[in-house]
């Protein structure tokens, strides 16, 4: 593997004004149990699978809403495979104009308290990822990171007029105690925010990972709901105060419009309803509310979602 440490640049004025000491190296004072009591770091990558863009959504949030310092930045140029994650450039007239520069970077954001907690964002690697991982958990040992967070969004059977489920994962016993599960085991595509997970549970760190269940049908939407259920067992696990609030409004209007799409359609009322009743007869037989609370898994919807996203291609066509 080549130096991992030569793939990231550490703003070192940046680290010793936001950290202090607790930026310097932290091996020598690292506990025999590898537990750290430096802050928590939270990550979301895009380029993976996001349903509803709930990842996206989040840490946009956290860097909109709350105050943020950049503390490392990763080479890019030797990561990303341009062809198949074209960056967006605007053309205006008769020139270029701008370009959407994509990025990797580890920043310091303090909470609505003033807690400092880092956040690694930015695009997913398509090369090297053993490699990053090799960085950041440098950078995790470095800081004395005391729990790695991740949280995105992937696609259920589920309407979305009941309450939003989720997954939890984590690196060992008692991180996710509290969650339900609703898988066994499977084999899916992995990525680059799994592989951080598992490689750092290897080296001893705690790391979890929050996996909101997206209606199908609005995988490929902007779905705030989601991002607001992420954010909030983030704020559940770490005691961060994240002003998820402040994503209220976006909640309510991405509600609003989907609302008014099931109104102006009777197919696409017919498949909600479904789900609906899907969902309930299977709340029904556990005797849960939610299911949220009850360790079982969620009966699928394949047929249904595929009717629905065939609706919203000839929707989308007719338009």
């Amino acid at each position: 593997m080549l130096d991992p440490q030569s793939i990231v640049t550490v703003d070192e004025e940046a680290v010793a004004a936001t950290l202090g000491a607790v930026g310097r190296s932290q091996d020598e004072d690292a506990p025999e149990d590898g537990r750290r009591s430096g802050p928590v770091m939270l990550h979301a990558l895009r380029g993976f699978v996001d349903a509803g863009a709930t990842g996206e959504i989040a840490a946009t949030h956290l860097v909109d809403e709350l105050e943020s310092t950049r503390l490392a930045t990763f080479d890019v140029d030797q990561l990303l495979d341009y062809r198949s994650k074209r960056a967006l450039m605007t053309f205006d007239t008769d020139r270029w104009t701008a370009y959407e520069e994509p990025f990797l970077a580890l920043d310091l954001v303090r909470d609505g308290e003033g807690a400092p907690f880092l956040l690694l964002h930015g695009a997913e690697p398509d090369l090297q990822w053993e490699r990053v991982i090799a960085a950041v958990r440098g950078l995790v040992e470095r800081f004395g990171v005391s729990l790695t967070v991740g949280f995105h969004g992937v696609p259920m059977g589920v309407p979305h007029t009941r309450p939003l489920t989720l997954t939890a994962h984590g690196t060992r016993d008692g991180l996710t105690e509290d969650y339900t599960s609703f898988f066994g085991t499977v084999k899916v595509p992995g990525s680059m925010a799994a592989l951080l997970e598992y490689r750092l549970g290897e080296a001893g760190h705690d790391a979890l990972g929050f996996v909101v269940h997206v209606p199908h049908y609005l995988a490929q939407s902007r779905y705030a709901p989601a991002a607001v259920v992420a954010l909030q067992q983030v704020e559940r696990a770490t005691g961060l105060d994240l002003l998820t609030g402040r994503l209220a409004p976006a909640a309510a209007d991405a509600t609003l419009e989907v609302e008014k799409q099931v109104r102006e359609s009777g197919e696409v009322r017919a498949v909600v309803q479904a789900l609906e009743e899907q969902y309930d007869r299977f709340a029904r037989t556990t005797g849960r509310p939610s299911l949220l609370a009850e360790a079982a898994p969620i009966p699928t919807a394949d047929e249904l979602a595929a009717e629905f996203e065939r609706f919203l291609a000839q929707h989308d066509d007719e338009g």
